[in-house]
């Protein structure tokens, strides 16, 4: 009767919510989970097969244990991995309530995440029983608890029968009387019901956060090693009687992609390849005056030939460039192509839609100003007149190019244009071509180069270029490793046509090693200006640019003869590639960790990676930042960051390294005295020997 009195009330009443319905905290709090981008509206970027440093802070009222787990989803809701979350090593002790830990998506697409707080029933009762039974309090209470406990966990269906067998064993062994206490919390607390615990925990209360955004994006968006050079100077020739040039085509460059191929690199970068216009053309060194044969800057972009949907002629025909980059596919090279959203004043969209630009109240359309700078060669184009025409043309040149090949643009100057615009862009190209990956050149204030990568772009040259002392670069590589990753991948470029730093102008040869060993390895993506390999270092008085700047005139090069006389930092540069190719540790972004030298020129930092068979990757990395001489120290490692297992140390407790450049190799521990040269090697790569 009392049962069916409470079925007819349950039918005649509408059910009643819970007390916590529509609360902001479940039975958990679980608070500033990472990796979110600004409350999940925007994604998070991830790579296939990336360790994503996943997190949260989560805690509980009382002394019951919590435990906290991330949960990998695939852009289909499909469960992919579970990981148990634990305190980051520096936090351990400190009461901080953080909780971290590393996904791994394995394929491209659109993943999310989402973070479980739960009570840890075994681990609540490992800790009470074992506080307990040592005292004498409640042990026989304790014990059925435990077997209980065991016993519940031994009948969930969802777990191996190998798994439930050593769970009801060890729940038999802490029910049985006859033999001790000890003994039987000892079966309890086993190696074997620990490991079965650790694999699928016996959980309680549930609380999940919501799911958060993750686009899984293709390797290119964010491993790679760039190259650039300008397809006119690739084969160009001057005439020794006359002094004129004859431009380089594509498929005189195209005989320069062996070389590039053989270096390691995956991209070839081209700046503009399109029709330069003839007004206002800048001449040699960036000279107002341009001579008849001068070819101008290629970011000049527009004359009666066509804009930014044609090709110079001088550089041949849309079959030329279909060849060029078929034989750079051929080669394992990307075509990157420079989307320069610009015009010069013979550009047909100046006749044609002068609404795309700013009209001065002289009449007089704006040039490009960054003063004390002036571009009178080139048109800034205005988004506010006709933003909806305006976008639509540029979405038709993207994809016209895309039906040639390319897949990767680097963009110019991306700063200068609305963010809005951007993301309309790169948001309208990627659901149709999601292969396809944007760099954004825009060395420009944080908050706009972070909205940029916000907004869409895969990667973004950065300020690492301007970062030459260790602290400043212990501070950048903390930044872009630990703060932004979630929306900021970093192209440690270290040159660009635009870029010659006092340090490559005055450092030797060694500077360049330098600076090619540390963006090689502290980021996943980096690119070198062609030239770097010959120790160009010459820069027009007064600026940090190259002096008869190649943006301006044909440059030829002498690569063999730079081979044969060993001046070449080619080699070098192949040594790095192959380095990054074979260690997957490299290729991660956010497992860089800072480790301590006592000399203030001499800065070290490591990479970790556990691959899916078990195995590690980890590099150690010394880099002697002074390239006129000889530094010494003593390095001091975190130990806890190298991941290194008591059988993987010698006999003396240390572990073997192996010099990746050198080809030698030390023991070395927790203290290790350095000496580097820079005139001989100024960076030890090591690999740590498993």
């Amino acid at each position: 009767m009392t049962t069916n009195t409470r079925t007819t009330a349950s039918a005649k009443q509408k059910p009643k919510g819970r007390i916590t319905d529509g609360l902001r905290f479940g039975r958990f709090p679980i608070t500033d989970v990472q990796p979110v981008v600004e409350g999940g509206k925007f994604p998070a970027k991830a790579l296939p097969g990336e360790g994503l440093v996943v997190g949260a802070t989560s805690f509980r009222e009382g002394h019951d244990q919590l435990g906290v787990s991330a949960v990998l989803l695939d852009s289909k809701g499909k469960e992919r991995q579970r990981v148990r979350l634990s305190p980051p090593p520096g936090d351990r002790g400190k009461g901080t309530d953080r909780w971290e830990g590393i996904l791994t998506p394995a394929g491209t697409g659109n993943w999310s995440f989402l973070i479980e707080a739960w009570h840890d029933r075994y681990g609540t009762w490992h800790h009470n029983s074992e506080v307990k039974v040592a005292a004498g309090i409640d042990v026989e209470l304790m014990l059925a608890e435990g077997a209980a406990l065991l016993g519940e966990a031994a009948d969930d269906d969802s777990r191996s029968a190998a798994d439930r067998r050593t769970l009801r064993a060890a729940a038999a062994a802490l029910a049985d009387t006859t033999t001790s206490a000890e003994q039987r919390l000892a079966a309890g607390f086993s190696a074997d019901v620990a490991a079965v615990v650790g694999r699928q925990p016996i959980r309680g209360m549930v609380t999940a956060s919501e799911q958060f955004p993750l686009h899984v994006e293709r390797d290119l968006a964010g491993r790679g090693a760039w190259y650039e050079f300008f397809p006119r100077s690739e084969g160009a020739v001057r005439d020794p009687a006359t002094g004129r040039w004859s431009s380089g085509t594509f498929r005189t460059a195209a005989k320069r992609l062996d070389a590039v191929a053989a270096m390691g690199f995956d991209v070839i970068y081209l700046p503009p390849i399109h029709p330069i216009g003839a007004q206002h053309r800048k001449g040699p060194n960036n000279t107002l005056l341009a001579g008849p044969d001068d070819p101008g800057s290629p970011w000049a972009i527009g004359a009666k030939e066509g804009g930014h949907d044609a090709i110079h002629p001088d550089l041949g025909t849309f079959e030329d460039f279909d060849a060029f980059v078929a034989r750079a596919r051929g080669l394992g090279l990307e075509v990157a192509l420079d989307l320069a959203l610009q015009a010069a004043p013979d550009h047909p969209w100046v006749e044609s839609n002068p609404e795309w630009f700013t009209t001065r109240v002289d009449g007089s359309i704006a040039y490009a100003e960054n003063p004390p700078k002036k571009y009178q060669d080139i048109y800034p184009l205005n988004f506010d007149n006709d933003p909806t025409g305006l976008s639509k043309e540029i979405l038709r040149v993207v994809q016209l190019w895309i039906s040639h090949g390319v897949k990767i643009f680097r963009v110019d100057n991306p700063h200068t244009k609305p963010v809005w615009f951007w993301e309309w862009l790169i948001g309208k190209v990627n659901k149709k071509y999601p292969d396809v990956v944007f760099l954004a050149e825009a060395f420009t204030r944080p908050a706009m180069m972070h909205a940029l990568g916000r907004a869409g772009f895969q990667q973004s040259y950065t300020y690492f270029t301007w970062r030459n002392t260790k602290e400043e670069l212990e501070e950048y590589f903390t930044e872009v490793s630990h703060k932004s990753p979630a929306y900021f991948r970093p192209n440690f470029f270290v040159n660009t046509p635009d870029i010659l730093t006092e340090y490559l102008q005055y450092g030797g040869p060694a500077a360049f090693k330098i600076r090619a060993a540390l963006a090689a390895t502290a980021s996943p993506l980096w690119g070198v200006y062609a030239g770097y390999e010959l120790y160009e270092h010459v820069a027009r008085p007064g600026a940090e640019e190259y002096i008869d700047n190649e943006k301006f005139e044909y440059k030829a090069r002498d690569w063999d003869a730079a081979a044969e006389s060993g001046r070449s930092l080619a080699p070098y540069l192949t040594r790095l590639n192959e380095i990054r190719h074979s260690h997957p540790a490299l290729g991660d972004l956010q497992n860089l960790t800072l480790h301590h030298s006592t000399d203030d020129a001499t800065i070290v930092y490591s990479k970790h990676k556990t691959l899916p068979d078990g195995s590690k990757d980890t590099l150690i990395v010394v880099v002697n930042m002074d390239p006129h001489g000889t530094r010494e120290s003593t390095v001091s490692l975190d130990l806890a960051a190298l991941h290194l297992d008591p059988e993987e140390c010698t006999p003396n407790g240390g572990f073997r390294v192996d010099d990746l450049i050198s080809g030698e190799t030390w023991e070395w521990g927790e203290y290790n005295y350095v000496r580097l040269d820079a005139h001989v090697e100024p960076a030890h790569i090591l690999s740590i020997r498993r």
